[in-house]
């Protein structure tokens, strides 16, 4: 097989680390692309990659209003490639799928598949010309089963004409479900799941398409790692058969393990595309973010203080059993857990939305009754949910409103809000955690996600609690707001806070906590220090193919 030649670049650029970065034309990809191969060094090892172009954008651009989303994109898609499209949050990656996918018809640009110039205007004529995608914030239909939403528009009939089967439906969603690997109920409701297994929904539904070109945007937002490497498997599988796939991720671990080849935007344009293997962690951050972000986990442990948070025995049936851990301050206790370990309904229950059957929950050393959000914060205990639109935040309400919904009563005087105290304190929140909003008056919906995770963040301490439970505090969100996240979680231990942070990213886990807990099937099955601590290890425990002390 003959390699792609990397000379002459289009443009190129010299970043902060003194190292080229190689920008090609879209076009001059594709031309070579549609005569030749190329082989692409992969963990090691050699991947042989058809490099038939697939789908050739030129010059595509998008606005809202004034604000232009995307600006003049070149992007080629070949099969059988994993390409990853990098960038922070607001640069454009998801609009440019869209585009592509179809939700945006107003763009400006061309778009050609194999060759042939077209126009998409609709999501069912992207979905015609085998185009599908995976979306971020969640597309499915709560009420309706989950065989239901990964076949919806597309259901088997029976032997009636016109009569959907539904046993046929179902059957068809287990096969995908062995051949994928995963588990999941075709009958029961999507309402019903977790964030994590509506994410593995999703999905299952862009997969059983047999699109040409399948768009991943986070799908691994809510996965663990276990997971995110079975959907590895999938994505292998998929270009194999030649699959052009997009993958758009925060997490640049996977974009070294999954993608072929990688483009960054920023500000909408297109500023470089190289081979993956032209691509180091620093000199990827530095084209995304135009400067060195060095310290992504900014945690510095400190000595541990008094016991703020003491858990006996807490018990909810069918969600975990006999927990007992407790939290110092001036610490950040990581929780780890495949799916369905329980993390989640625990927290829940710490934060009384969910209240425990048996144990005790201490604070301070004095034993709380937790039985609702309102008796939790009384006590000191916040919490920051993992899914900030749906339990987090009231898109619509402002920035100011959506901030201080937690501190009501302590604002009120005499039946009445006091508006100066309301409003000093959301300032002060703002500037402290460096949320960029137009105003206080902002639409929360309005802001990029990971400033909204910020007003999750800033409700939470509008209480001044004592402690603070974080479940996926960077779910996500962009690496530039990720590195702000951890710096204030760092600042709030070191303040005195203990912090309790449930996370499904690895990287984060061992990079924040001082010592990690482990959870399998709702139990804690392992207490690991952050001298210890592992990606092996915590995954092996975890699974259960390890044990550790708990």
């Amino acid at each position: 097989m003959k390699r792609l030649p990397l000379d002459p670049p289009n443009r190129l650029g010299v970043d902060t680390f003194g190292e080229e970065v190689l920008a090609f034309t879209g076009e001059e990809i594709c031309t070579r692309a549609m005569t030749t191969s190329t082989t692409i060094a992969e963990n090691g090892g050699r991947t042989e990659v058809s490099a038939r172009c697939v789908v050739s954008i030129r010059g595509v651009t998008k606005s809202f209003g004034a604000t232009r989303a995307v600006d003049r994109v070149d992007l080629d898609l070949h099969a059988g490639e994993v390409h990853a499209l990098v960038g922070e949050n607001g640069a454009g990656k998801s609009t440019l799928m869209r585009v592509l996918a179809g939700f945006h018809s107003d763009y400006s640009g061309t778009i050609a598949l194999d060759g042939e110039q077209t126009q998409i205007l609709h999501p069912r004529q992207a979905q015609a010309l085998g185009i599908a995608l995976v979306h971020q914030e969640l597309s499915l239909l709560p009420e309706m089963t989950v065989a239901e939403n990964i076949f919806l528009g597309r259901e088997p009939y029976g032997t009636i004409p016109g009569v959907i089967s539904r046993p046929a439906m179902e059957e068809r969603s287990r096969t995908l479900f062995r051949e994928l690997g995963i588990q999941l109920d075709a009958a029961a409701r999507v309402d019903r799941l977790s964030i994590a297994e509506r994410q593995l929904v999703e999905i299952v539904k862009g997969v059983s398409a047999n699109p040409r070109v399948l768009i991943f945007d986070e799908p691994t937002s809510s996965l663990t790692y276990h997971e995110t490497r079975e959907l590895f498997r999938v994505i292998k599988g998929l270009t194999a058969k030649g699959t052009a796939v997009v993958y758009i991720s925060h997490k640049l671990d996977e974009i070294f393990a999954v993608a072929h080849r990688v483009t960054v935007l920023r500000d909408g344009a297109r500023v470089a595309s190289a081979p993956v293997a032209a691509w180091t962690h620093a000199r990827l951050v530095n084209a995304m973010v135009g400067r060195d972000l060095s310290a992504l986990f900014p945690h510095t442990p400190s000595a541990p203080g008094e016991i703020r948070l003491e858990v006996r025995n807490l018990t909810r049936r069918g969600a975990f059993r006999a927990i007992s851990f407790h939290v110092r301050a001036r610490e950040v206790v990581g929780l780890y857990g495949l799916i369905g370990s329980g993390r989640t309904s625990l927290a829940d229950a710490l934060f009384g939305i969910t209240p425990a059957d048996a144990g005790e929950i201490l604070v301070d050393g004095e034993p709380v009754a937790v039985r609702s959000p309102g008796r939790a914060l009384a006590h000191g205990i916040a919490m920051a949910p993992e899914d900030r639109r749906a339990r987090g935040l009231v898109p619509m309400l402002s920035v100011k409103i959506n901030m201080s919904l937690s501190a009501l009563a302590a604002l009120t005087q005499g039946g009445f809000i006091a508006r100066s105290r309301e409003l000093d304190a959301v300032e002060r929140l703002i500037a402290r955690l460096s949320v960029r909003a137009a105003s206080h008056s902002q639409e929360v919906m309005m802001l990029s996600g990971g400033n909204q995770q910020k007003v999750v963040l800033a409700r939470a301490l509008m209480v001044g609690p004592k402690v603070l439970i974080l479940d996926e505090p960077t779910r996500g969100i962009d690496v530039v707001a990720k590195a702000e996240v951890h710096a204030t979680i760092d600042d709030l231990a070191r303040q005195g806070l203990a912090v309790l942070m449930i996370s499904s990213e690895l990287p984060e886990i061992l990079g924040m906590s001082d010592r990690v807990l482990v959870m399998r099937d709702g139990a804690i099955v392992g207490e690991i220090a952050r001298g210890e601590a592992s990606e092996e290890r915590l995954v092996a425990v975890a699974a259960g193919v390890a044990e550790s002390s708990a």
